[in-house]
């Protein structure tokens, strides 16, 4: 299966995407701060700030979701507990970025989150639910693979 390369690619946009947020969020403080907006008495300088911090804040949960799908390609292992609650945070995230980019931006913004959406819910999909290839359904080694037998005085 072609897991590895998916997570790879997956890792690479969400860096591009990363970079491309903190750049965007940059530009948008520095519009903010020239033109002196204002939006309900907040002060231009907060605004300004706010947005380069949400921006640089965004990025590195980027980051760290490449990372984690960088760490997965290479060991070809399914990402732990807090790791994998993290890709599925991103993906529905880009989800719901998705539907307001249809309608804010139009339909290419829309195509690009799904991509991405779409390369990390693949990603999560292939590589299961953490179990690894040498355990088998029925538990540990000897466990017998049927259901498990009914207490006594069960129906």
């Amino acid at each position: 299966m072609a897991r590895r390369p998916v997570a790879a690619a997956a890792a690479v946009v969400l860096i591009l995407e990363a970079f491309g947020i903190v750049l965007l969020n940059w530009i948008l403080s520095i519009v903010v701060d020239r033109q002196q907006m204002s939006l309900a008495g907040l002060q231009p300088r907060a605004m300004s700030a706010g947005s380069w911090i949400g921006g640089v804040l965004f990025g590195l949960y980027l980051l760290f979701c490449a990372a984690v799908l960088i760490r997965t390609a290479v060991r070809d292992r399914a990402p732990g507990g807090f790791a994998r609650i993290a890709l599925i945070g991103a993906a529905v995230v880009h989800g719901l970025l998705g539907a307001f980019a249809v309608g804010l931006v139009g339909w290419v913004a829309f195509l690009a989150m799904s991509v991405v959406l779409g390369l990390i819910v693949l990603t999560l999909v292939a590589y299961g639910e953490g179990r690894s290839g040498q355990e088998s359904d029925g538990g540990p080694e000897g466990a017998p693979n049927g259901p498990p037998a009914a207490a006594p005085g069960t129906v």
